[in-house]
């Protein structure tokens, strides 16, 4: 079976994600905003991009070059409808990240939001060994119940993620990042309308 990701319309998955009850979706766009303004970075990779939330803020950033990765290829397309302005900054690249023989660029910050939970801890490992960023910047899911996608008339469109999704949590995800010799920085959580939150962790390469 493929990746449930390919199977997810992407009208679905943003309704979804700003609903009223979820809040997900507008507050990504801030946490983005402030990873892309944040790090002595030029060059970044955003891994997971779907839809582009928060790519509008490259404009005002000093990213000069940003590699803007997801699984499906439909949700590039619409990314680049959707901000034809940013044509010099973005390339887009139609990867799948588990897979044994990927290929990424460099970027000196990695940005990862919502995405560890659906590769967990060693395959993100891996992509920072090929990526080799000076920073990296995530957002996970802190869960206050066991259902990770919050209720909405659209839940049903997330039913086969399961499948993949994998626990995260700070603590853990902090040690393997020590082990990777990158070192926390800050943390800052979000909270959103249904008791969950968001936790953007940022990390630093050490020498």
């Amino acid at each position: 079976m493929g990746n449930p990701w390919n199977e997810i319309d992407l009208n679905e998955y943003e309704k979804h994600m700003q609903y009223a009850s979820v809040m997900q979706l507008q507050t990504l766009n801030k946490i983005i905003k402030k990873q892309l303004g944040s790090f002595a970075a030029s060059t970044a990779i955003l891994l997971g991009v779907a839809g582009g939330n928060g790519l509008e803020h490259l404009i005002d950033s000093k990213i000069s070059k940003l590699y803007a990765v997801d699984i499906n290829k439909e949700y590039l397309n619409n990314c680049k409808n959707r901000f034809p302005n940013l044509d010099n900054y973005i390339e887009y690249l139609c990867k799948d990240c588990m897979s044994e023989d990927l290929i990424l660029p460099h970027a000196d910050l990695v940005i990862a939001d919502l995405f560890i939970e659906y590769i967990g801890y060693d395959k993100f490992s891996h992509l920072l060994k090929i990526i080799k960023p000076k920073y990296v910047s995530c957002a996970i899911q802190v869960n206050r119940s066991d259902e990770f996608v919050s209720d909405s008339p659209y839940i049903h469109t997330f039913d086969h993620l399961e499948e993949i999704l994998q626990d995260i949590d700070e603590l853990t995800l902090t040690e393997s990042m020590l082990i990777n010799r990158f070192k926390k920085l800050n943390q800052v959580e979000y909270a959103l309308p249904n008791g969950k939150s968001l936790l953007q962790i940022d990390f630093a390469l050490q020498p």
